[in-house]
């Protein structure tokens, strides 16, 4: 990406963004020396991009199947209308579900894309079970069991 197409960002913004995308762990000395700017320049420049939106968050990526939630699911959801309330009211709940990682409005076959970490197969036939077909509007869900993670929390290319 040209460092040009990026309003409001200059090049030391873009490396400042750059290096703690790769390696959010750095301290502001270490990320002052890598891209050449004195600490406070780079603490300040740090804040600034906190405040305006450019790092939403800074936290650690743990593996699922460390902490017991090895299986992935995706899940796809239509809806039986298609208005804002519906919309909004499904929102609304599947952001109370906690195995609910990601949850995306898509074009396509679905309205929704679910991305669900369980501890298995019967852990998600009970989430299934229990909740997801109970979600308000859920008229169709349509679900994929991952067999493998080929690329994870892939790296933003800017």
């Amino acid at each position: 990406m040209e460092e040009s197409s990026t309003p409001g960002l200059d090049r030391i913004d873009l490396r400042i963004l750059r290096h703690l995308h790769a390696e959010g762990r750095l301290s502001n000395a270490e990320l002052a020396a890598r891209v050449n700017v004195s600490p406070a320049t780079c603490h300040r420049r740090t804040q600034r991009l906190f405040a305006a939106g450019c790092i939403a968050e800074v936290r650690a990526l743990v593996d699922p199947a460390a902490v017991g939630l090895g299986s992935l699911v995706m899940v796809g959801v239509v809806l039986d209308r298609s208005t804002p309330e519906d919309f909004a009211a499904f929102e609304k709940a599947v952001l109370d579900l906690r195995e609910v990682v990601d949850c995306n409005l898509v074009a396509g076959d679905f309205d929704y894309l679910l991305k669900i970490r369980v501890r298995d197969m019967a852990d998600f036939n009970r989430l299934h079970g229990r909740k997801l077909i109970a979600l308000p509007g859920v008229r169709q869900t349509r679900t994929f069991f991952v067999m493998k993670e080929v690329k994870e929390n892939g790296r933003l290319d800017f």
